[in-house]
């Protein structure tokens, strides 16, 4: 890493949890205390369940051992360890203790109501023997057409970095960059891509001459225009400050110095982002832009890292930010407020029922858990079905962290996105590609980088995670999960092809805890799927595709031929790394007879963490 990426690291990692201002929980609640708390242990695993309360969007776990005072249940997320709702698989506890549980829930991410009463498990020492989860699929029910929220957007460096042809690792920066985004476009459907920076002095929208404002689109068009011949549409991140509209221009994140300070001058912010907003109509058109294109107020104000004025400032920042780009064409699409750690969405809400500045959408991050449910929240303000974006969601908000190199880091993609499901309208894994340059570039091959493709455009176990979601059908069908972790440890989604009659089952074994993040060989399962309502008599061919330490792993190949200390490969190595960036099959492909009843069960083992995808295709 560079000398200013050292800077810019230790300046990041001094200010990362530090907020803009005290926490915004306008008129959130205290809510009720859960009941009907439940604890069942099993080898490895305590699996919590509880009744949902009214207007919870989440809910925060506390543990206690022996005689200790209760705290929340920490699984190493370094984000919000509050979840949006049970079950909840805990396996932080050490054997032969006596654990302590209850659970209270949140109206906001900062406003836990009471707690619930305490249940108390005997964690018995492992007995070294195998643990069964039981799957059976319902062939002929109905759940209806199976969600895909990461469909709508994915996110990336700053887009300007798309256009680079540095290098990295010897590969061109830009051109593996286009190739990613492509790829997400092509193979897992996304639609649109999600980006800091467009307002950055790289791009050059704004300077002033002799103290007049002048505007410059010139780069947008080739950033924008290079985006769309991918096919994707950009979510456009109002962001950041031009050194010459900043108030202080010395406020800056980031290796590439992106100002994160109010501007000097409101009128000339409110004109920069009308004439920035007309300019993309005019030269995209009003229809593609009303209806495929939307804008997001600004990243994290609720961080001092990234936004150096207080949260009255951002308000206005905000209000002033969308009046400009409604003046326009009130047909845009506008919102916020992009926070960090779901913080802000009260708070925004609460501020907008006073000025009366429009709310197209809710857009929030968080990094370690699934994403909360803030549907109560819009409900609470009579702004019910307001769509909600996570435009930044992922395993760690921790830049160099090798959990994001893991196997472990695609099945908690895995079990976000099946939380999501009918409740988001979009996730947005951050991000698509390790180019990415935020605090240095990638200093070697499996670094621990955001991506879900690594320098060298090879996937890594989450990039399989989103294609195998993709690849499941379109009519979701039940699913009953039952033995030891059935339904919280071990969890599956199963579909149908109508056409084809086709089907396909995603089962993955998880935990999010990241003390687990190698893997634990206690929680392993030995899993059986089964499957009714088959017709009686028929064949189907069985492909079974596995992503676990030894198939589908391009980083654990990478750990078995690289040198002690090697950053990069060798053309070799490059060469061998291509070849095994494949989707592996766990067994040959075989085929299989339902029984006269219309059942059929395959059995496999399962370590954690792993997935398996399952497809069943007519002989």
């Amino acid at each position: 890493m560079t000398g200013v990426g050292r800077g810019a690291r230790a300046d990041w990692d001094k200010r990362i949890g530090r907020r803009s201002d005290d926490a915004t929980s306008g008129k959130a609640p205290l809510l009720g205390a859960p009941t009907d708390v439940t604890a069942d242990s099993g080898r490895g695993q305590v699996t919590l369940d509880w009744e949902r309360v009214d207007g919870a969007i989440g809910y925060q776990v506390y543990v206690a051992d022996g005689a200790e005072e209760p705290h929340r249940l920490d699984h190493a997320g370094r984000d919000v360890l509050a979840v949006p709702h049970p079950p909840y698989v805990d396996t932080t506890a050490p054997e032969g203790v006596k654990r302590r549980y209850s659970v209270a829930a949140l109206s906001d991410v900062d406003v836990e109501g009471a707690r619930s009463g305490e249940v108390i498990v005997d964690l018995a020492p492992d007995d070294g023997g195998s643990a069964r989860v039981d799957l059976l699929v319902d062939a002929q029910g109905d759940r209806g057409p199976l969600d895909r929220p990461w469909r709508p957007m994915i996110g990336a460096e700053h887009l300007s970095h798309a256009l680079s042809t540095e290098t990295t690792g010897g590969r061109v920066i830009g051109e593996e960059l286009t190739a990613a985004l492509r790829a997400a476009h092509e193979e897992l459907g996304v639609e649109s891509v999600r980006a800091h920076g467009i307002f950055c002095d790289d791009v050059g929208v704004y300077r002033e001459v002799d103290e007049q404002p002048v505007h410059d689109f010139g780069n947008v068009d080739r950033i924008f225009d290079h985006i769309l011949a991918i096919g994707l549409r950009p979510v456009v991140e109002i962001s950041f400050m031009p050194h010459d509209l900043a108030r202080d221009p010395s406020s800056t994140v980031f290796e590439y110095a992106a100002i994160v300070s109010p501007p000097k001058d409101w009128g000339r912010w409110s004109e920069l982002v009308t004439a920035f907003t007309q300019h993309l109509v005019e030269r995209y058109g009003l229809e593609d832009v009303r209806e495929r294109w939307s804008f997001e107020v600004w990243n994290e104000a609720n961080l001092e890292v990234f936004w150096s004025g207080t949260e009255d400032e951002y308000w206005r920042l905000y209000d002033v930010t969308v009046d400009a780009v409604l003046a326009v064409d009130p047909g845009l699409v506008v919102g916020g407020p992009s926070s960090a750690a779901a913080g802000w969405v009260e708070g925004l809400l609460d501020h907008v029922d006073s000025s009366g500045a429009r709310v197209d959408f809710v857009s929030t991050h968080t990094y370690g858990s699934p994403p909360l449910d803030f549907r109560p929240t819009l409900d609470r303000h009579g702004r019910g079905g307001t769509p909600i974006w996570w435009t930044e969601w992922g395993v760690t908000p921790t830049h160099f962290n090798e959990v994001s190199d893991a196997v472990f880091a695609g099945v908690f993609l895995l079990q976000g996105m099946a939380s999501a499901m009918g409740r988001i309208e979009a996730l947005s894994y951050w991000v698509v590609s390790d180019h990415f340059e935020e605090l240095g570039r990638p200093p070697a091959l499996m670094h621990g980088g955001f991506g879900l493709r690594s320098v060298g455009e090879l996937r890594k176990p989450r990039w399989w995670a989103l294609a195998l979601l993709e690849r499941l059908r379109d009519t979701r069908l039940p699913v009953q999960a039952s033995g030891d972790g059935g339904g919280s440890l071990v969890e599956a989604i199963a579909t149908r092809d109508d056409v084809a009659g086709a089907l396909a089952a995603l089962v993955w074994n998880f935990t999010l805890d990241q003390t687990k993040a190698a893997g634990e060989p206690r929680l392993a399962r030995d899993v059986t799927l089964g499957w009714s309502g088959l017709e009686p008599g028929s064949a189907y061919m069985v492909h079974h595709h596995r992503v676990d330490a030894d198939h589908s792993n391009l980083p654990g190949v990478w750990d078995r031929i690289r040198s002690p200390d090697q950053d990069w490969p060798d053309q070799d190595q490059w060469s061998e790394l291509a070849e095994a960036d494949r989707l592996d099959l766990l067994e040959p492909d075989r085929q299989v007879t339902a029984a006269a009843d219309g059942t059929l069960s395959l059995e496999f083992s399962l370590p954690m963490p792993a997935m398996s995808f399952v497809e069943l295709v007519r002989a």
